[in-house]
């Protein structure tokens, strides 16, 4: 049988959860400055549950959203603290990847307000100045336009280390960019700049499965990481948005989302995980049905 990579899953909204602190327009992020451990302890749980991959919770550590909240200072401090914490679940653990997290500009879902590539180009490539030597690889999160897509692999094309793309795709259409691009329009970027996997995240998982027959022939390794959103909501489309906006599906629990995950392997897909809504629980039930069904997870 296949081996498949297993990734954890949300790390924003278990950071959110575990602190108790009230949600922010920068989700997680804050927490890392007084409470850090939090996130390291969500690591852990995840490498518990089967998970061979740690994402740090960098996906809001972005120049632009800390300077709106007044936090751009803490900067490279919320760059340490969460690679440490990623770092020190990993070795407790004793294996395990880390993953850069590399979130949009500006917002997410919001192909509108994405930055010309050049512009964004810039602010990747710090990111991967500053990221590359602590982790294993760049997983590019959340990219909703073909422009999105350009900027980050931009900024990412004199990294060291490897580099995954991940897309988000229409709730209603699979096959669609969340800015109505055709997600086939992406096989030109992906010649081009040639990143070592191409998934797709944070969408709803009854959709993944359409995009993915469109992914597998750019022939890289692929798989999908969904969400567990209802929708993403006008609310959450607003400027300066609290994770408040979205609201968490009460049908989607570990075995609902491990048979999703399941038929994308089935697809071939060779990189599963979950995202926002998606935990522990979660990515223990996928663990379990991947070698149920003879898979090798690595």
């Amino acid at each position: 049988m296949a081996e498949i990579t297993l990734l954890d899953g949300s790390i924003g909204q278990e950071v959110v959860k575990r602190s108790g602190d009230r949600a922010t327009p920068l989700w997680s992020t804050a927490v890392m400055v007084d409470r850090p451990e939090v996130v390291g302890g969500i690591h852990a749980d995840y490498f518990a549950a089967g998970a061979t991959i740690a994402t740090t919770n960098t996906y809001a550590v972005l120049r632009d959203r800390l300077q709106r909240a007044g936090l751009e200072d803490h900067f490279k401090e919320l760059l340490n603290k969460a690679t440490a914490q990623a770092a020190a679940a990993r070795d407790a653990h004793g294996s395990g990847r880390i993953a850069a997290a590399l979130g949009p500009l500006i917002a997410s879902y919001r192909p509108d307000i994405c930055p010309p590539a050049e512009e964004a180009k810039l602010a990747y490539a710090e990111l991967v100045k500053l990221l590359g030597p602590q982790s294993d690889l760049f997983l590019i999160e959340t990219v909703s336009s073909l422009e999105h897509a350009k900027g980050a692999l931009l900024g990412c094309a004199e990294a060291d280390n490897p580099v995954w793309l991940a897309v988000s795709v229409s709730d209603e259409d699979g096959t669609v960019l969340r800015s109505g691009e055709p997600l086939a329009a992406l096989a030109p970027l992906i010649e081009k700049f040639q990143p070592d996997a191409v998934l797709l995240n944070c969408s709803r998982p009854e959709v993944i499965g359409e995009g993915l027959n469109i992914v597998r022939g750019f022939g890289k390794p692929f798989g999908a990481f969904a969400n567990g959103f209802t929708r993403i909501s006008e609310g959450f489309l607003q400027d300066a948005p609290t994770v408040d906006a979205l609201e968490q599906r009460q049908d989607l629990g570990p075995e609902p989302y491990a048979e999703f995950a399941m038929g994308w392997v089935a697809q071939g897909a060779t990189i599963v995980g979950g995202c926002c809504e998606v935990g522990p629980e979660h990515i223990a039930e996928l663990a379990r049905q991947l070698r149920a069904a003879g898979h090798r997870i690595v």
